[in-house]
């Protein structure tokens, strides 16, 4: 079920290259990569959930409230992240020239589905 998601959040977003869904702990519940691609998801998954936990500690210390989506943005690729709940998070990488308001679009609309089927 998790594959169909993440495949449907890839193929759906023009410049996608991979989506993961992995837990705060770095442990990956599900892939889905595009053949081919040059970056390994579950790497760049485990890499920014340790960046993704402290921008969540910073947000609480200012309370800012619950952090729900965050974006890096490098030469090479741009990942954004959306938490799922308090447990586990979506990653998607795409190319550099992708569209980030559709790929923003399909991980809103497509967490739900996620979130589901976790409970």
């Amino acid at each position: 079920m998790f594959q169909a998601v993440l495949k449907e959040v890839v193929e759906g977003t023009e410049g996608g290259i991979a989506t993961l869904l992995m837990d705060f702990e770095g442990i990956a519940v599900d892939s889905y990569s595009k053949p081919g691609a040059v970056f390994d998801i579950t790497t760049i998954g485990a890499e920014f959930s340790v960046v993704l936990k402290s921008i969540q500690r910073a947000a609480q210390m200012l309370e800012a409230g619950e952090t729900a989506e965050v974006a890096i943005q490098a030469e090479k690729m741009t990942t954004l992240i959306r938490v799922v709940n308090d447990t586990y998070f979506v990653a998607f990488s795409m190319a550099p020239g992708a569209n980030l308001g559709k790929a923003r679009y399909m991980l809103r609309t497509r967490v739900p589905t996620l979130l589901k089927e976790l409970t």
